[in-house]
């Protein structure tokens, strides 16, 4: 059974056709829209602010999603898919966007739409990543535009996790 916490009589909330994995752990302050997966490991922390994720996103294995005590609330768009073992903090991710493994996005920063933060990357806090392009590196700086290719995976990819969350229905 997924650790589904209240924190100050705060429940999590998620809509319909969602897969929450055995031991992922969601607490406090957090709202998920429609066919959203949340996969092994992984934690949702909406102790300290709140937490809103839109339709269709992945959070996979190992990644934590965060924010800070009365300074930075998290927000996720829809069509979102946020790599193992990455690290979301208090930050905007707009519709469309890829987190790769082990990525970090700090505090204020905001991720438009259409990007992709390549595996390892740290996005410092504040710092906005422009629509259409691909970041890499510590601090993550702009890379290059995204192809047509890349911006139909940003499509693709979460129809990918609504698929192989339906392998779990009970």
């Amino acid at each position: 059974m997924p650790l589904i916490l209240p924190v100050k009589g705060i429940s999590p909330k998620w809509g319909n056709d969602c897969f929450i994995a055995d031991n992922a752990t969601i607490v406090g302050d957090v709202v998920m829209g429609e066919k959203c997966s949340v996969w092994f490991n992984a934690v949702i922390r909406g102790d300290v602010n709140f937490i809103k994720i839109g339709d269709n996103t992945n959070i996979q294995d190992g990644a934590v999603i965060h924010c800070t005590y009365q300074g930075a609330s998290t927000t996720i768009g829809s069509n979102v898919s946020i790599g193992h073992n990455a690290l979301v903090h208090g930050c905007t991710l707009q519709n469309h966007v890829l987190i790769g493994m082990g990525a970090i996005v700090m505090d204020n920063a905001v991720v438009e739409e259409f990007v992709i933060i390549a595996a390892g990357a740290i996005v410092l806090e504040k710092t906005i990543c422009e629509s259409g392009y691909l970041y890499a590196g510590i601090p993550a700086k702009k890379i290059k535009p995204l192809s047509e290719e890349q911006k139909e995976m940003l499509k693709r990819l979460p129809q990918n996790y609504i698929m192989y969350s339906g392998w779990f229905s009970k």
